[in-house]
């Protein structure tokens, strides 16, 4: 199994400086990189304490890259309904070679309403708008003189520099939540699938739906599974309770807070999430951790928590969301240093 962070800032001037955040997150990949962690990962999102931090992942991630020699770089997510594909696809390769080759792409579908109107972007029809954004990135990473047409954008012999410098360019993701038309359309693609727990029970019927698709689509190759999670280890379980549980209220407050539009939103290409703001306005701390969907306590739960989510949900890897309400700083710093001293050596071939 692999081992990472993952970055999802919620922070405003008010409860964090960006300079003290990315201060933070930079020293939190610098000890990535010397422990052996596999990644680290930083998602986009604009205009609210959810994530605004981070409007460009691909620059963080050169940031990152310059500091560190061996940690792989992975978006989680960036946003394809919001880009030119020959704009994105040419960063790509910039942070690919800037890197030497350690760059994987996440892309997600984008769900906040109030971005698709900072751009103007409809959300109904955006789910035909990201598959043609994704297809047309993914052709111009491996081949020249790319053409496409489509209702979005025009491409004419599109050659994009640099040109990658993995062989067969950076590894693609992408990020589902709830339906399954996602999780079967990411594994007919062939794409690495990206989850995120929601915060209610666990349920690993759509992962096993993307890893029985893949393989009616792929047989001569392996479906990946990635999750992130909030994560804090401390002494004792009482100890990281402590720690843990304002941080993740207050997570949970931002996020609802950004998912608030949604009581009502109506989109036919979103149809489970109108009222998704009520369902996450209920849920607490220790719901969280009740159910799995943060892991909180001394390295040996910890290790347990990690041990009972393989079982239920057979990932590959596990991202360890580090930076959840503020959570930061020396506090983050030892958590992480925790679970790579006494947790990771509990799960033989987890160092790079």
């Amino acid at each position: 199994m692999r081992f990472g962070l993952s970055f999802l800032p919620d922070s405003t001037p008010e409860t964090k400086s960006p300079a003290a955040y990315y201060d933070e997150v930079l020293a939190l990949s610098r000890y990535g990189d010397q422990a052996g962690l596999d990644y680290v990962k930083m998602t986009e999102h604009y205009l609210h304490p959810y994530g605004g931090y981070c409007p460009s992942p691909l620059t963080f991630l050169t940031a990152v890259a310059a500091q560190t020699t061996d940690i792989r770089l992975i978006t989680g997510c960036v946003l394809p309904v919001f880009h030119h594909p020959v704009q994105l696809a040419s960063y790509i390769t910039m942070v690919d070679a800037i890197s030497h080759g350690r760059l994987e792409i996440g892309f997600a579908r984008a769900y906040l309403p109030h971005e698709f109107h900072a751009f103007d972007v409809p959300m109904d029809g955006s789910r035909a708008r990201f598959e043609a954004v994704i297809a047309a990135v993914a052709r111009m990473l491996k081949e020249e003189g790319v053409d496409e047409q489509t209702p979005y954008f025009t491409l004419r012999n599109a050659t994009v520099l640099p040109r990658p410098t993995q062989q067969d360019g950076p590894p693609l993701w992408i990020a589902a939540v709830q339906s399954p038309e996602s999780f079967r359309r990411i594994a007919e693609l062939g794409h690495g699938l990206l989850i995120t727990p929601t915060g209610r029970e666990l349920d690993n019927s759509m992962v096993e739906l993307y890893r029985k698709t893949y393989a009616e689509h792929h047989p001569d190759s392996a479906p990946r599974v990635m999750a992130s999670l909030p994560l804090v280890v401390a002494e004792t379980d009482q100890e990281a309770r402590a720690i843990a549980d304002p941080h993740l209220n207050r997570y949970l407050e931002v996020w609802s807070s950004a998912l608030d539009p949604w009581d009502e939103t109506v989109s036919k290409d979103y149809h489970q999430y109108t009222g998704l703001a009520a369902s996450i306005r209920t849920l607490t701390a220790k719901d969280l951790r009740a159910n799995g969907s943060a892991i909180v306590g001394s390295p040996e739960h910890v290790a347990e928590q990690i041990g009972r989510f393989q079982e239920r949900m057979n990932v590959d890897g596990l991202l360890w969301q580090a930076d959840f309400g503020d959570f930061g700083g020396a506090a983050a710093l030892r958590s992480t240093e925790l679970f790579v001293e006494k947790v990771r050596p509990q799960f033989p071939g987890a160092a790079r």
